[in-house]
């Protein structure tokens, strides 16, 4: 639940760079309060809950881009049907870029104590 909670302390920062645990467990969390919600009133929670999560996802997606070196624009790919999709995808499943690059230091580097997965 600490990582949903740290993307939504920066609810609409498109600067900097998102570790992949950090992008995904974000994703998951969202998955499982999505489903729940569309079970337990699956019109108005679920669409207030959609709107009010976009920007964060939004911002949280541009970083992980970041992360693997690629401008924020890349997420545009994902309006062309199935193959741009696809393609960000690639890009959100793959490593940082090692050390730092235009967007900042590589969180994995930056972080103390961490456990790499």
């Amino acid at each position: 639940m600490n990582w949903y909670v740290e993307v939504l302390k920066k609810y609409a920062v498109f600067e900097g760079r998102t570790r992949r645990q950090e992008y995904w467990m974000f994703w998951l969390i969202n998955l499982i309060i999505s489903l729940v919600l569309n079970f337990v009133a699956p019109d108005f929670f679920g669409y207030l809950y959609g709107l009010a999560i976009l920007i964060p996802f939004l911002a949280v997606t541009v970083r992980r881009l970041h992360d693997t070196g690629r401008s924020g624009w890349w997420l545009l790919i994902g309006l062309i049907a199935v193959l741009g999709t696809l393609v960000l995808l690639i890009f959100l499943i793959l490593d940082s870029t090692p050390g730092p690059n235009e967007f900042g230091v590589n969180p994995k580097e930056d972080t103390p104590g961490r456990m790499d997965v």
